[in-house]
């Protein structure tokens, strides 16, 4: 992370020393990176101790992954990992979300699509993404999608705690 900081220092100091026909398209930075350079900086700092995120290429704040290891509740001893995808068009459009590990939860499908309505471009009832909201918005995850374990944990908490426990151990270690 620090080194796209500090590329982005460089560039900005560099502009006044480049002659004035020099071609800027190759030191060009977008929006989404320089916005993404703070809201990452926020995001680590108000990140819960159960949760952690890593860059596989500290050059692109665009892409990363945040795992969750709950200290409570039904998701407990798990660790689940996300991946999380910046598009160019940021922040006037949502961040692409995806859980890579396998779990049994009504907001997230077995093959990792996530309904959080903070994530959905358009919304009739206003909570879907707008662009004044940041990444550290997306740390609310509270919308029904996997219909089989919503319905799972109405009928029965200790069934459903049993296979979260289950596939905890199975998937989540």
């Amino acid at each position: 992370m620090l080194t796209l900081a500090s590329k982005l220092k460089r560039d900005d100091g560099g502009k006044a020393g480049r002659a004035s026909g020099a071609s800027d398209s190759a030191h060009r930075i977008s929006i989404r990176d320089r916005l993404l350079t703070k809201e990452v900086a926020e995001l680590e700092t108000n990140l819960p101790s159960t949760c952690k995120a890593s860059f596989p290429d500290e050059d692109k704040l665009h892409h990363f992954q945040l795992a969750v290891s709950p200290d409570e509740g039904y998701y407990q001893s798990g660790r689940f990992q996300f991946e999380v995808d910046v598009p160019e068009a940021y922040n006037m459009v949502p961040p692409k979300v995806r859980c890579l590990t396998r779990i049994w939860h009504p907001n997230i499908t077995e093959n990792g699509e996530i309904c959080l309505s903070l994530l959905r471009e358009h919304s009739i009832d206003g909570t879907g993404w707008a662009p004044t909201r940041t990444l550290k918005d997306l740390l609310n995850f509270d919308d029904p999608l996997n219909i089989d374990a919503a319905e799972h944990h109405l009928r029965d908490k200790e069934d459903f705690r049993n296979k979260v426990q289950d596939y905890i151990k199975h998937y989540a270690r």
